[in-house]
């Protein structure tokens, strides 16, 4: 193994306490092997010249330790698609050994694809229909289909497009549509297995919060009556009732119709998909050549799955820059009766409701059953996901449970995901010392219940110190909209911090869902658990809520604290409060349809509200329904009011130091401080997973300075002022700057993230954009719906048309859905008209969506004309162009294409470097070279008080002196220190020379091509 000192001028340097300049790397006696796999690897020689499968390397990993257990060893992973033909499994047989984990990366320059789908070819058309079929695997399932990278929509239509609007007659057993003729022909005219393939959407049937979902078992056209699946519709419309109840979960009514109908081929149009037994069928969009598209269907629902046992864990496993694709999740084919926050109820009407219903539930009291999770792992200790994305999954991104210890989840971005991004904990598991409950926990906690069979289960099983720090989470619940960011259920030690969270459905993060619905200040000892000394600090979230009502950036229910007792048997508050929730210094703004931002619901008790912001976010900044209380609110910067408790008062509630700021808040509103330490570190706020910069707050312009929110941001992100760029920008964070404007500027004059003076999102033109031009549309300003900027164009009259000439390769559509609107007309460079409905099949309003896109344009200009059809409205937010411009290639520091000369390697560093790894030289006129093609050339190193100046000459060229001592004096790591742009497309060859300082550092470069 290799492992790390610290090294600096001398010993007297060090007694000084002086910092150390680097971790340098000292031989020891531990041995160090590193294997190869490829997409397409064979074999047992496991080099990068032969490479392994994944599972020869595996092979190769689990011989390697068995000669040599204490092994550094690690796994490069080649570029391509990894495609599994079932879920890659690891063991305690897989485990490294303490300080010596085993590491599967992704290569230098690489990007892994772990995929549980099957690329879909031979496709045919159906007739003249537009439709188009191919083979797939005998008995296929899947719930998403993703093509071009896109997850697209099953077969299905809203009632109101299907003309099915009169009464239905709800039952025991599903409806009576004798009245609604339109409906009757529809199911009259399908077979008995076309019928029963339909689905029915129910969003907020069972409150506001929730989405169920219910098939159809059957169709009956003597007596026009629609049987619905069981056990679904009794878990949907007959839950059990509970006593004691500190908040209701409530049954939805049995004559509430459906919103959607969906999975059916009669159903089918353009962009829309539909399964059989056999074969798949796909319309694909106008602009679509089907014979062009990568279509992935997912075949497996689990990708990852690392299982120990309690006495045996899985332990000192890394996984790093991995991307984890297609897999879906299809027990909800069986019915989603939805609870909250994706649990739902599958085992009987009475499920989880323990001593508290009348029969009895299962118990512990909340029970209930919680997503698959695509990735997952159970019994593990000294576990880390590191920088890996876990994108396009149909059930849970990841989850964590079953007495795993010390789990490190770092860097990582969950995105476009059905349910939860990430899952902490078991529903089963709040009291795991209560032996009447072990087997239920290993039943409903692991994978496999007779492999954990014999473990004894005690505090062993609890979640322990896991940490989720610096991941970007966005665009999950894409299937079922009740999803949370974060789910944490219980643990000890959980440290959820400077994360960032945004487009979400629901809620950002929740922490114990159901738990407290039996608990109150009358009642506050109903139900109990093992939470205790979690935290929750300094995340940034915005435009959460935009689908469901109900939640806020962090939701809390039930107890939250281990009781520190005095001699005398009372309970010790301070430090009973030190063993609580403690939620510090997280920041929201932009909480669509939030009543409380900070959200202490039924039962929920000992919790530190500390040092938080809320602004433009709810109606209450704080406060809840039932809670048990023991709360303290201290020294928050909020805009609306704190300790609203409309349902019952909670036993206390102590609130002091906190700030009122204004709903619009400026840049000395609230400290730069505070927003500086919400969202990512700096380590990880140019990383690749951070995205590209996007604005979702513009404070308001009549002043000298204005603050912008959103995230991406980076000390270097141009800012622009009526297309000039502007200089004096304040980088507070990731999330927030300060820019300097002149007077007369407008939130629309302010431009982001955009070399060329681009729009305020990338590609995003706001509907304010001189570059429109409006026939029959007016401006209406000052909207608090969600629109951006808080503005929109519309228009009452049918013809009004709003025009764009833009230059790109696709383009998208944002306005709003609503009942008042109807049919846009969308055209592009005069081609034939797109009809697009603009009202929700809901019924409930939604602001600033996409309403039309269109991709795979020819580069170049295009002009598109929005015109208004039908409806009281039409609503334009403004649009989106893509542009496929120039790619850039990352290459690490570790590729093989650099030459060094006298450059070191320097592995297992933790200050944000590319895959914790640089090369270093202390000797002038040290090189390294590297050799590319393409048009632009990036260098990326380290700035830090012990460095000097590099020599960087490109093809021979006049050496450019470039400096690397930083002006604030603090280690910038991972930083572009040089950037060259406007070479001919061609090869060319760059050379970087250390010149002067103690150190110079490389990190590799960055490839422009166009």
């Amino acid at each position: 193994m290799i492992r790390l000192r610290l090294l600096f001028a001398g010993i007297a340097a060090t007694a000084a306490g002086l910092a150390p300049a680097l971790l340098i790397p000292q031989a020891s006696a531990a041995t160090a092997a590193t294997f190869s796999a490829s997409p397409t690897g064979a074999g047992s020689s496991c080099t990068q010249a032969a490479p392994c499968s994944l599972a020869g390397a595996q092979a190769a990993v689990r011989a390697k330790l068995a000669a040599d257990p204490g092994a550094d060893v690690q796994v490069l992973l080649a570029d391509g698609t990894y495609r599994l033909s079932s879920t890659w499994k690891f063991t305690a047989a897989d485990s490294g050994s303490t300080g010596h984990p085993v590491v599967w990366r992704a290569a230098p320059g690489a990007v892994p694809v772990i995929s549980g789908a099957t690329r879909v070819t031979g496709w045919v058309q159906e007739g003249t229909s537009g439709v188009w079929s191919a083979p797939v695997p005998a008995g296929s399932q899947t719930r998403q289909l993703y093509v071009d990278g896109r997850k697209v929509p099953v077969a299905g239509a809203s009632l109101s497009d299907l003309g099915w609007n009169a009464g239905w007659t709800g039952s025991s057993s599903g409806y009576t549509i004798s009245g609604d003729a339109n409906a009757k022909a529809w199911f009259g005219a399908r077979t008995a297995a076309e019928v029963a393939r339909v689905e029915f959407d129910y969003p907020g049937g069972n409150g506001p919060w929730t989405e169920s979902r219910c098939p159809v078992a059957g169709y009956a056209a003597s007596t026009a009556t629609l049987t619905m699946a069981q056990p679904c519709w009794t878990n949907v419309t007959n839950r059990a009732a509970f006593s004691q109840g500190s908040g209701g979960l409530p049954s939805m009514s049995v004559n509430t119709k459906p919103a959607r109908v969906d999975n059916t081929r009669a159903l089918l149009s353009p962009g829309e998909w539909f399964l059989d037994a056999n074969r798949l069928y796909y319309q694909p969009e106008s602009w679509q050549q089907m014979q062009n598209l990568d279509v992935e269907l997912p075949r497996l629902e689990s990708l990852l799955q690392g299982a120990g046992t309690l006495a045996n864990p899985l332990h000192d496993v890394t996984f790093v820059g991995l991307q984890f694709s297609y897999a879906t999740w299809n027990d909800p084919s069986r019915g989603f009766s939805d609870v909250q926050s994706n649990l739902r109820i599958t085992e009987g009407r009475n499920q989880g409701m323990c001593t508290f219903s009348n029969p009895a539930g299962s118990c512990p009291w909340g029970a209930l059953t919680q997503p698959l999770a695509n990735v997952a792992f159970t019994a593990t200790t000294n576990l880390t996901l590191a920088g890996n994305r876990f994108v396009n999954l149909g059930g849970a991104g990841l989850s964590v449970m079953y007495g795993a210890r010390n789990t490190l989840i770092q860097g990582n971005e969950f995105t476009d995901i059905s349910s939860t991004a990430l899952l902490l904990g078991c529903t089963y598991d709040p009291t795991p010392t209560n032996a009447g409950e072990a087997q239920g926990i290993k039943d409903h906690c692991t994978p496999d219940p007779a492999a954990v069979s014999g473990d004894s289960v005690g505090l062993n099983e609890i979640l322990t110190n896991t940490t989720v720090s610096d991941n970007v989470i966005h665009h999950i619940g894409t299937d079922y909209s009740s999803a949370c960011g974060i789910t944490l259920l219980f643990s000890r030690g959980t440290r959820i911090t400077n994360n960032v969270l945004y487009d979400l459905p629901y809620t950002a993060i929740t922490a114990g869902v159901i738990q407290g619905h039996v608990d109150q200040a009358s009642t506050p000892q109903n139900s109990t658990n093992i939470n205790e000394s979690n935290t929750i600090s300094n995340n940034l979230f915005h435009d959460y809520m935009s689908v469901r009502s109900d939640g806020g950036a962090i939701y809390v229910e039930g107890h939250q604290a281990g009781y520190v007792r005095r001699t005398d048997g009372t309970i010790d508050p301070v430090a009973t409060l030190a063993k609580g929730l403690q939620v510090k210094g997280n920041v929201a703004f932009n909480g669509r349809s939030t009543n409380f931002t900070y959200y202490d619901d039924a039962g929920a008790e000992w919790i530190n509200w500390e040092g938080n912001v809320a602004f433009s976010a709810g109606g209450s900044a704080q406060g809840g329904c039932s809670p048990t209380g023991h709360f303290w609110i201290r020294n928050n910067y909020f805009s609306a009011p704190i300790q609203s408790y409309p349902c019952a008062q909670p036993v206390d509630s102590n609130a002091s130091g906190n700030v009122s700021i204004p709903a619009t808040p400026g840049p000395t509103h609230v400290p730069a401080s505070v927003l500086a330490a919400a969202g990512l570190t700096s380590a990880y706020v140019a990383q690749p997973n951070a995205g590209a910069p996007q604005v979702r707050y513009i404070s308001p312009t009549n002043a000298t300075q204005v603050l912008v929110g959103g995230h991406g941001f980076t000390a270097t992100t141009p800012v622009y002022v009526k297309n000039v760029r502007v200089s004096g920008v304040q980088f507070v964070s990731g999330g927030f700057l300060v820019v300097p404007i002149p007077s007369g500027t407008t939130a629309a004059d302010i431009r982001v993230g955009d070399d060329g003076g681009g729009p305020v999102t990338p590609g995003r033109i706001d509907n304010t954009d001189s570059r429109i031009s409006y026939s029959g549309f007016t401006l209406q300003s000052g909207r608090t719906f969600g629109d951006l900027n808080g503005d929109i164009h519309y228009a009452t009259t049918n013809g009004s048309t709003a025009t764009l000439t833009f230059t790109g390769t696709g383009i998208t559509v944002y306005g709003e859905q609503n009942t008042d609107q109807g049919n846009l007309g969308i055209t592009i460079d005069g081609g034939t008209q797109q009809v697009v409905n603009t009202v929700p099949a809901d019924g409930a309003r939604h602001a600033n969506v996409a309403v039309f896109s269109r991709t795979g344009l020819s580069a170049g200009t295009h002009t598109i004309v929005v015109t208004k059809l039908s409806g009281s409205y039409a609503v334009l937010d403004g649009f989106a162009v893509a542009n496929t411009g120039p790619t850039t290639t990352r290459l690490d520091d570790t590729d093989s294409r650099i030459a060094y000369s006298g450059f070191t390697l320097q592995s297992g560093r933790t200050f944000g470097d590319l895959n914790g790894d640089i090369h270093y030289a202390t000797t002038n006129g040290s090189t390294a070279t590297l050799t590319f093609t393409g048009t632009g050339v990036t260098v990326h190193g380290e700035q830090h008080t012990d460095q000097g100046n590099l020599g960087i000459t490109i093809d021979g060229g006049t050496q450019q002196v470039v400096n690397t001592i930083p002006t604030d004096g603090v280690r910038h790591a991972n930083v572009a220190v040089f950037s060259r742009t406007g070479l001919s497309a061609g090869t060319h060859t760059i050379v970087v020379t250390k010149l002067s300082g103690m150190y110079a550092v490389l990190d590799g470069f960055a490839v422009t091509s166009s």
